[in-house]
């Protein structure tokens, strides 16, 4: 298929002053790319119409790189069925996918070929201006409009990928599913996607980010999708896992699910708001925080099973929707998480998806009340039953559920009925409702507006941190090689902010800056990972353990050799040990002696069985 342009949009294009030679370092991109490419941080892309990555193609995108389309023309980026992508961005480089309306508040520095610093810019209250990305892939998904699909779990069910037009019928770049649900589409790490959503035409939007059929195979950490006209990440079918994402102020959901999704999900920051400021909710202004559909239609395989741990989700207080809202046999295991400031229910059944599907119940599958008393290997057998192979995500507890999370803030007349029908406050479950203190460190929203007939208050800051009753969990996510064992609730470990420098909310002001130090990997503590953060002013310590202490070893010169991948710098010591908290916390304040410090840490985790712990150095400047 052949990309879709003018002269007239290349004109526009370089009007902006964007060349098209492959010696500058503002680049167009107007052709489908079809042999393995690397984009470099020396230079800005910019992407005219919708330009996909063909099959046996790598696109591989290096750390720093801006690929900045003009608003003008939006490009958009698919990679399709057989092809890769590979965004290697950094913590302190990330990868920013943008428009040039947003490039033009960066502040003007020399710093990068953009002419502007990418970690300043203002937010502004738009989106639409570029595409999004699109990834296809070969995993089992479950759709029943496509003629010749069955409701089994078969190799030969496809789609067509909401958001792409086809060249001609059957055109295979817009096709995704399959049955290979260890498909490897590539990797993402430290991507910041911004403003975008390009409408295709009424009630085909794009999403920030696109998957279907996604392979478990495919790599995706340290992700954010900051305003976007339609949903921030949608997921169709496939098994692709997720993990650091940061989703704020969508149009419509913020995490969309369909067609049988069976990855895992941890630590994802949710924040409802506004992207458009003259718009509709579903178009421009945020809908459901997280919108869960099983199949399509109901009864059909494999049927979304998951479990999501570490979630921050935090509402509208006057006029958002369902904090969790479930359609069409839907299977979710929500643990660990944070529920707030949500202006609907923190349970919302909304039974079925609007498409045509027949919701819970449907055909002789589970009821909704049944849903979340049966065991997650306990549903009755079904003539369209996928094996079980097929769903390795839940290990234990019941197919639907909410455990160890905290609720604070709901205070819509119907935030808990459901919730309360389910039994999601039953003890058991070792939820927290409505406790005096908020779980999180810090929040600040604008005045409320008025946004097409909603009224809206923004989040202008949000320190995510978890506090009192988020400090500490009962239960926590397995160390199964995915899943980290996080003691704590909420997407953020006790003074620890991975949002850190790389992502739009710390560039517009949202969120803290922050440098942290994971200090070790022990997890048989009461609190999860020994951290050290310096935030600029405080170092704050937290131990694996609630009631011990923190050991460090302090050094004062440096000798460097490799060990195990890093370097280890062997210092003469002495030992310091950090009486720490009830909560497994300390701080305490250092001035900068403004010469640089190398740190190397010991932790020792006095719960049984004890554990030593050994970190890299930390620079402190």
């Amino acid at each position: 298929m052949l990309p879709r342009f003018t002269n007239a949009i290349l004109a526009a294009a370089c009007g902006l002053g964007i060349a098209a030679t492959a010696s500058a370092q503002q680049q167009l991109v107007f052709q489908n790319i079809s042999t393995s490419t690397t984009w470099t941080a020396n230079n800005t892309y910019n992407m005219i119409d919708q330009i996909y990555v063909l099959p046996g193609a790598t696109l591989t995108i290096e750390a720093g790189t801006v690929v900045a389309s003009a608003t003008n023309v939006g490009g958009s980026l698919a990679v399709t069925r057989g092809a890769q992508i590979n965004i290697q961005g950094t913590p302190d480089n990330p990868v920013i996918f943008t428009s040039t309306a947003d490039v033009a508040t960066w502040a003007a520095d020399g710093s990068h070929p953009t002419g502007g610093n990418p970690k300043t810019g203002s937010w502004r209250a738009a989106a639409n201006e570029w595409g999004n990305i699109t990834i296809m892939g070969s995993g089992y998904i479950s759709e029943n409009a496509t003629l010749g699909n069955v409701p089994t779990c078969s190799a030969s069910n496809t789609a067509a990928m909401e958001g792409l037009v086809a060249g001609f019928p059957g055109d295979p770049n817009v096709i995704y599913g399959g049955g290979n649900d260890d498909d490897d589409s590539g990797s993402i790490s430290y991507l910041t996607l911004r403003y975008g959503g390009r409408v295709i035409g009424l009630n085909n939007e794009l999403n920030g980010l696109s998957l279907g059929g996604i392979g478990r195979g495919t790599d995706i950490h340290h992700l954010e999708i900051m305003n976007n006209v339609d949903d921030g990440i949608e997921i169709w079918g496939g098994t692709v896992n997720i993990k650091y994402f940061s989703i704020w102020n969508i149009g419509d959901d913020s995490l969309d699910i369909d067609q049988g999704w069976r990855g895992k999900g941890q630590f994802g920051l949710i924040v409802q708001g506004y992207s458009l400021p003259a718009a509709t909710q579903g178009s421009g202004v945020g809908d459901n925080a997280c919108e869960i559909d099983g199949a399509e239609d109901s009864d059909w395989q494999p049927v979304t099973t998951t479990s999501l741990y570490n979630m921050t989700v935090i509402g509208q207080p006057v006029d958002g929707d369902g904090l969790t809202t479930w359609r069409d046999n839907a299977r979710v295991q929500y643990r660990n998480c944070i529920f707030m400031d949500g202006g609907d229910a923190v349970v919302r059944f909304d039974n079925v998806d609007g498409d045509g599907a027949n919701g819970y119940g449907h055909n002789g599958t589970l009821s909704w009340p049944a849903t979340w008393t049966t065991a997650f290997n306990g549903a009755p057998a079904h003539p369209n039953d996928c094996p079980a192979s097929i769903y390795p995500v839940q290990q234990d507890g019941n197919l639907a559920e909410i455990k160890d999370s905290v609720f604070f803030g709901n205070t819509d007349a119907a935030a808990y009925g459901e919730a309360l029908a389910r039994g999601v406050f039953n003890p058991s479950n070792n939820n927290v409702q409505e406790p005096a203190g908020s779980p999180i460190a810090a929040i600040t929203r604008a005045a409320p507006i008025t946004v097409g007939t909603l009224t809206m208050s923004q989040v202008t800051f949000l320190d995510p941190r978890p506090a009192n009753d988020a400090l500490t969990s009962v239960g926590f996510a397995p160390n199964d090689g995915f899943f980290s064992s996080a003691k704590y609730r909420g997407a953020f470990a006790p003074g620890n902010n991975w949002l850190g420098n790389w992502s739009a909310s710390r560039a517009f002001g949202f969120t803290p800056a922050e440098v942290s130090v994971d200090i070790g990997n022990d997890t048989t503590g009461a609190n999860g990972y020994p951290v050290i953060a310096y935030d600029g002013t405080t170092f704050s310590a937290t131990n694996g353990v609630a009631n011990g202490a923190l050991g460090l070893f302090f050094g004062a010169s440096r000798f460097d050799f490799p060990i195990f991948g890093g370097i280890l710098v062997p210092l003469p010591f002495v030992s310091v040990t950090i009486p720490l908290d009830g909560n497994g916390e300390t701080s305490f304040n250092l001035t900068n002696p403004g010469a640089r410090i190398f740190v190397q840490g010991a932790s020792l985790d006095l719960g049984a069985p004890q554990s030593l712990s050994f970190s890299n150095a930390l620079q402190w400047n």
